[in-house]
């Protein structure tokens, strides 16, 4: 019997056998993504954050700004929002409705990639579906993962959720231009997000207002 909630053992085994098989199955199927995506000269990241921390702005500007080919894919449960907003931009876009899903996952990536038919030498960005947990478990054939947290989310939020955080190939700190009239601590935020993530770069941005973008342009461009 299980110590914790008093059913049997195998079952445990049973739960965590299908999840590490069907991770398997993922990564799989990420890693032909990627090689994918390699052969024609095509880079994707993969964003990730919390419901509002301003990541569909962020994109907006971004692929009007970043003066290269782009695309996107757009995750969300419901709705074709924020595929519209992209497309309003000029910018080829697939919206994929996961219903009850929490994430992207690589088979739905595919698909979308299928459909995106992107050109050589662009860039494909994922907006994964705002959550700060399972986006983390499921690779998608990414060449980098960026992770967005916002001013208006507390400063603790990189110890409240370690393991996204933790998979940042960069960090974007979004909604500065709102600190002069919210009481969150930038110093106490990087101490946070240092303790899980050492080493990726953290820019600090304004997806309304431009502010610090410019970093993050480059960090985009700069990558093989």
């Amino acid at each position: 019997m299980c110590a914790t909630c008093g059913c049997e053992d195998h079952s445990h085994g049973t739960v965590i056998n299908l999840e590490e098989r069907l991770l398997a199955r993922n990564d799989h199927l990420a890693a032909h993504v990627r090689e994918w995506l390699a052969g024609i000269d095509v880079r994707a990241y993969n964003l990730m954050s919390s419901p509002g921390s301003g990541k569909t702005t962020l994109l907006e500007r971004t692929v009007r700004e970043l003066g290269v080919p782009c695309s996107v894919i757009e995750g969300d449960q419901e709705t074709a929002f924020d595929a519209d907003r992209i497309r309003a931009t000029g910018v080829p876009a697939v919206q994929v409705n996961t219903g009850a899903g929490c994430h992207l996952d690589a088979v739905m990536v595919r698909k979308a990639l299928a459909e995106l038919d992107p050109v050589a030498g662009s860039v494909v960005f994922v907006e994964n579906v705002g959550n700060l947990v399972c986006p983390a478990l499921f690779d998608l054939g990414e060449t980098g993962r960026v992770v967005i947290l916002s001013v208006t989310e507390g400063e603790d939020k990189p110890l409240k959720y370690p393991h996204l955080v933790r998979t940042g190939d960069v960090v974007l700190l979004n909604k500065v231009d709102l600190l002069p009239y919210l009481d969150f601590s930038v110093d106490r935020f990087l101490r946070c997000l240092r303790q899980v993530n050492p080493h990726a770069p953290v820019f600090q941005v304004s997806a309304r207002t431009g502010d610090g973008l410019a970093d993050w342009y480059d960090w985009l461009s700069l990558l093989p």
